[in-house]
């Protein structure tokens, strides 16, 4: 019995990592991308355009946010570190950068991250985990570049945080009071009447 129930684990597991490599596509450059299309029927452009902001200011704070020149876009960069947890001590592969697109429109949204690229990282005298300088390699090119199991990590961790992304920004496209109340002050227009 226990000896099922290990096996039916392991392919659980299993199963699931590899569904995370499934979550991305290649576009017309043949470059990697997380792509969805979020319909939000009754609310205007302008709303989740608010939405999309705090979203990006509060849950990503530490990526870079570039509004594009059309109300309602958000262009940006940001950064993660790929690591392993299997054993006591964690091991850092490396750090995927990558670029996000957020597009509103009334009624709809929608949202895509692409131009992943992996900086291999190395551990240093003093055993910190410093990134390579020099090597950054497209996740494209990567399975030529790359060990084949830290390449099947990089896939399953880009799958894995995509997603989480995008769960993250539909939680708070549908939430009316995520947007801070304008504070209202009280102006003193004179200090004669009193």
């Amino acid at each position: 019995m226990k000896k099922i129930f290990l096996i039916l684990t392991c392919l659980f597991i299993t199963a699931a990592a590899s569904a995370q490599k499934d979550l991305l596509s290649f576009n017309e450059q043949n470059k990697y991308i997380y792509y969805q299309v979020v319909e939000q029927p009754g609310l205007t452009a302008d709303t989740m355009h608010a939405r999309a902001l705090y979203f990006l200011k509060t849950a990503y704070a530490q990526n870079k946010i570039k509004e594009g020149a059309i109300s309602g876009n958000f262009t940006g960069s940001g950064k993660f570190l790929i690591a392993s947890s299997l054993s006591a001590i964690k091991h850092v592969y490396g750090e995927i950068n990558y670029t996000y697109f957020i597009e509103c429109k009334d009624g709809k949204y929608r949202y895509w991250l692409t131009d992943f690229v992996y900086t291999p990282h190395k551990t240093d005298r003093y055993g910190n985990s410093v990134p390579e300088q020099g090597v950054d390699i497209p996740l494209e090119g990567g399975a030529s570049k790359v060990d084949k199991r830290e390449f099947g990590i990089c896939l399953d961790e880009v799958g894995t945080y995509s997603k989480q992304f995008g769960d993250k920004l539909k939680q708070d496209m549908v939430k009316i009071s995520n947007l801070s109340p304008k504070e209202t002050h009280k102006t003193i227009t004179t200090t004669k009447d009193w």
